[in-house]
């Protein structure tokens, strides 16, 4: 297959906005060490569809939780922890991203905006879920999260609720979401795979945002010192707020 076979065919306007999304989605991750998916996804869906844009994601989601889950003291405490959530969570995002083609584009356009609202209310608000420690709220949170994902590639609300219901202290919580954030993007990206979701001009485009993405977490770093983390914070969460309600208005309208 000849290089410029896998080289999409796009206008360097949409390269460029396409660009300029992972760019600022990775400055949100490098600044508050989440928002990853929520950042891209509430802009990507103005320019793309919802299915490419979920694909589009799944490399730079990839690499920046195997960075983070390495970076973690104790992989593997959180291993033994979690294992129940993981295989729940691994089983149902792989399961609802087979069928990714068949869900209606007004469907996975509401499950998005649902998971920003959600995932914005949540750190705004501090809203929490009320758990227990059994293996059947892992299994239970897992699934959920699993099913949210493979709709909309963001299972981190429910994730983060789960764990800080159970009060993970910041070592767990951080090693702890890369772990299941991991898990979770093994199973969706082989699901897009089989539903022939990526392909290689996808992945050369993904590519191109994981490189973005990355660039965008290194600026992110370095203002983390430099900006109110509070104000910036607060910021960008109202942003993925009304992002999240105009997507859920879209898919209803």
């Amino acid at each position: 297959m000849s290089l410029q076979a896998l080289l999409p065919t796009l206008d360097p306007l949409t390269v460029v906005m396409l660009c300029g999304i992972f760019l600022f989605a990775g400055i949100v991750k490098g600044f508050l060490g989440i928002g990853l998916p929520a950042a891209a996804m509430g802009l990507l869906t103005l320019i793309i569809p919802p299915t490419e844009a979920i694909s589009l994601l799944w490399l730079p989601i990839l690499f920046t939780n195997i960075f983070q889950f390495g970076r973690a003291p104790n992989k593997r405490e959180i291993v033994r922890s979690y294992p129940w959530f993981a295989v729940a969570l691994f089983a149902s995002i792989f399961l609802t991203s087979l069928f990714i083609n068949d869900y209606p584009t007004a469907l996975l356009t509401v499950a998005i905006g649902v998971m920003m609202v959600i995932f914005s209310v949540n750190l705004l608000f501090g809203v929490t879920l009320p758990v227990g420690p059994g293996r059947g709220w892992q299994i239970g949170v897992g699934m959920l999260s699993g099913v949210l994902g493979g709709l909309s590639s963001i299972w981190s609300p429910p994730v983060a609720m789960y764990l800080i219901a159970r009060n993970a202290s910041k070592d767990m919580f951080i090693g702890t979401t890369g772990f299941l954030f991991l898990v979770g993007c093994l199973p969706l990206g082989a699901g897009l795979v089989i539903s022939g979701l990526i392909t290689w001009p996808v992945i050369v485009k993904s590519l191109v945002g994981l490189m973005m993405t990355l660039t965008g977490f290194r600026i992110g770093e370095i203002m983390r010192n430099r900006v109110s983390q509070e104000k910036f914070r607060r910021i960008v969460l109202i942003a993925f707020l009304i992002m999240g309600g105009r997507l859920i208005a879209t898919g209803l309208l």
